[in-house]
């Protein structure tokens, strides 16, 4: 196995390339036969379709065709603007789902088995699957909790997402929310041009949100309140005044932890870090844009209410504070927002990038999820 994407892939994947009917050429990659039930795979963020490389042949083994794209401005697929002032609508997350179900479409499909996403692919997925139950038959989500819909304000004032960024500064040790920080002008320079390079910069950020990280040993925090977001690592809540390169430089591992790693060789990594020193940060920043600037909230809270009423399950790492970084979503996804989570599962050995910490565990509670979601349908 080689550092380049075209020749890195494990045996039994395969890639090609998609036209959703939503102005992208997505690159795909797959495993299994066509005709087969099929479930598709998200990825997050500073992640790629590789990110599935060690479930995409489990899965196909089990009897479905699996299919990970590189979604709307990572890696090899093409149609994207990564103009920091280009159109931002692209990026928000109807858009994001208009190109799942355009890919889903475009493969000749209607229904698809599951749909299972990571990270960024976690708050996109459970939106597919919101607005389109007909099409997506069940649900996987990794990482990131779904708290559901935001809700219709009933009194005029500043939301508590923004109100938070004073907090954050006056407190004695300034600091910001990274999802903000991301959404900045400079952040994709930050991190694409950084003293240390891509690669050392990403196998920083990796470590440093994996379970190797002995800083990560996240519990639930009380509200969304200064104090309690300031107790989340720097990587989430950052210093005032810091880049994410800077912010991560402190934590890369040793080259004896380099060659230790299990989950993630330096040969995997350059996977990674070869596809974003070509195509830098942006795209992948913009989706965190289309969050924060406010501009799309309103078509969000017209689902105010609405469950996921599919099979759900969710697998995150115990180390992984993504799973409390909202305070209160990890609880409100699993007795609210959706109504038939059969799974909640918590992996020891697991930071933020569960799938591939713990790939053997995922992949068997993917396949006992299938079996179980199966049986309630």
């Amino acid at each position: 196995m080689t550092a380049s994407y075209d020749v890195a892939l494990p045996d039994g994947i395969r890639a090609r390339f998609v036209d959703n009917a939503n102005g992208l050429r997505m690159h795909v990659l797959e495993a299994g036969e066509a005709g087969r039930p099929v479930i598709v795979l998200l990825h997050g963020f500073p992640e790629l379709a590789w990110s599935w490389r060690k479930q995409m042949p489990a899965l196909a083994a089990a009897g479905y065709h699996v299919i990970a794209p590189d979604q709307r401005g990572y890696g090899r697929t093409t149609g994207w603007d990564a103009d920091y002032d280009g159109d931002l609508a692209a990026f928000r997350l109807l858009n994001l789902v208009r190109d799942v179900v355009g890919l889903v479409c475009a493969l000749g499909h209607r229904r698809i088995e599951a749909l299972v996403g990571h990270d960024f692919g976690a708050i996109v997925a459970p939106w597919c699957v919101l607005l389109r139950p007909d099409v997506f038959r069940s649900m996987v989500l990794m990482s990131a909790p779904f708290a559901g819909p935001p809700a219709i304000p009933l009194a005029p004032g500043a939301p508590p997402a923004a109100r938070i960024h004073d907090e954050l500064a006056a407190l004695a040790r300034p600091r910001k929310h990274y999802q903000w920080y991301y959404s900045t002008r400079p952040a994709n320079d930050e991190m694409w041009h950084c003293p240390q390079g891509v690669h050392d910069f990403l196998r920083a950020y990796f470590h440093m949100k994996s379970a190797d990280w002995d800083g990560n040993r996240p519990h639930p925090l009380a509200a969304w309140r200064a104090d309690e977001l300031a107790k989340l690592p720097e990587y989430y809540i950052m210093d005032l005044h810091a880049d994410m390169a800077a912010t991560v430089a402190p934590a890369m591992p040793s080259a004896d932890a380099v060659a230790a790693c299990r989950w993630l060789s330096e040969q995997a990594l350059r996977v990674y870090s070869t596809e974003f020193a070509r195509t830098g940060f942006q795209g992948g920043l913009n989706w965190y844009r289309g969050r924060t600037c406010g501009r799309f909230d309103a078509e969000l809270q017209i689902f105010d209410g609405r469950s996921i009423d599919v099979p759900s399950a969710f697998i995150g790492g115990r180390s992984d504070w993504g799973v409390y970084q909202t305070p209160g979503a990890f609880e409100k996804m699993q007795h609210e927002a959706c109504t038939r989570m059969l799974r909640c599962h918590l992996l020891d050995g697991a930071g933020h990038w569960v799938q591939q910490e713990q790939p053997e565990a995922v992949n068997r509670l993917l396949l006992e999820f299938l079996d179980a979601s199966a049986d309630v349908r």
